[in-house]
């Protein structure tokens, strides 16, 4: 490590039915859970397999989370009701695993200093088993204020596919702290592709094409990505290979080869899966 610097962060980690990936999970952050003084939070929506219990074994606390149907969904909900230690917050998904290199840049932060809400923390793929250097990586904010930002109420409660999880827009400022700045970090979490990626993007899939259909996506906190964002879905039938073209030709996933390609080509597939669910959608009406 590249000193001993205590981190006044909280882990949360969100969960439901996840045996299968909990564990390596936190194995990933075992060897960094001393520096965490805000501890490591497991937030389980009553799981029916043996995930809270791996949970427990492992040192998390683990907190039985029911969704009554209404806003906040359950991440805003952990930063509003938890009992955490502390006001930083990083959430790590269950197919992420956190990395000694993000771990040393989190202690060089200044998280003493009012002027920042929050952090961007990049995702690199690990697709079936190969870490990929290059083409596209998600980013989102991962880490932040818990006072100085907050996730939107979106109208999606009567859309199918996401449920009880807030989906794919970022928390944005909350009020009194539109003055923050939001950095972005240089390292990465590990972001593990598994055999359940295309069931689970089926279900995204049929919710953004009803954010589209509803047009109820909240803006973006960085005004750049909001237009960028929004070019990208006025582009309609052309996204899939737009998508595509961004993330083997533009993100150069040539470069990782036929693993870069395949990566590339599930990007094209998951955006032709929200172009289905359109078409059905329109078909209903």
């Amino acid at each position: 490590m590249a000193n001993n610097n205590f981190l006044d962060i909280s882990i949360i980690i969100v969960s439901k039915n996840e045996q299968k990936r909990i564990g390596s999970c936190l194995n990933a952050l075992a060897p960094y859970s001393e520096y965490f003084l805000g501890g490591i939070w497991v937030v389980d929506s009553q799981s029916k397999d043996g995930t809270q219990l791996i949970a427990a074994q492992k040192g998390a606390t683990v907190i039985d989370y029911i969704w009554n149907g209404r806003y906040p969904k359950k991440r805003q909900w952990c930063l509003e009701y938890l009992e955490l230690k502390s006001e930083w917050v990083l959430f790590v998904d269950v197919d992420e695993h956190i990395t000694e290199a993000l771990v040393d840049e989190l202690k060089a932060l200044d998280l003493n200093s009012e002027a920042v809400a929050g952090y961007f923390i990049k995702g690199q793929y690990e697709w079936h088993g190969k870490v990929l250097k290059y083409g596209l990586q998600n980013n989102k904010i991962a880490l932040l204020h818990k006072r100085r930002m907050k996730f939107p109420v979106v109208q999606d409660l009567g859309l199918a596919g996401m449920g009880e999880i807030e989906g794919h827009y970022q928390p944005v400022l909350a009020d009194g702290y539109e003055h923050c700045k939001i950095g972005q970090l240089h390292m990465s979490m590990l972001h593990k592709i598994d055999k359940g990626w295309t069931a689970r993007h089926r279900r995204y899939a049929i919710w953004e094409a009803g954010m589209n259909k509803a047009k109820v996506w909240p803006k973006d906190p960085i005004g750049s990505r909001n237009k960028v964002k929004n070019l990208f879905r006025s582009l309609s039938f052309l996204r899939p290979f737009a998508a595509f073209l961004h993330s083997y030709i533009y993100k150069l996933g040539f470069i990782d080869g036929s693993a870069g390609f395949d990566f590339a080509l599930s990007r094209l597939r998951y955006y032709q899966m929200i172009s289905d669910a359109s078409k059905d959608l329109d078909s209903i009406a």
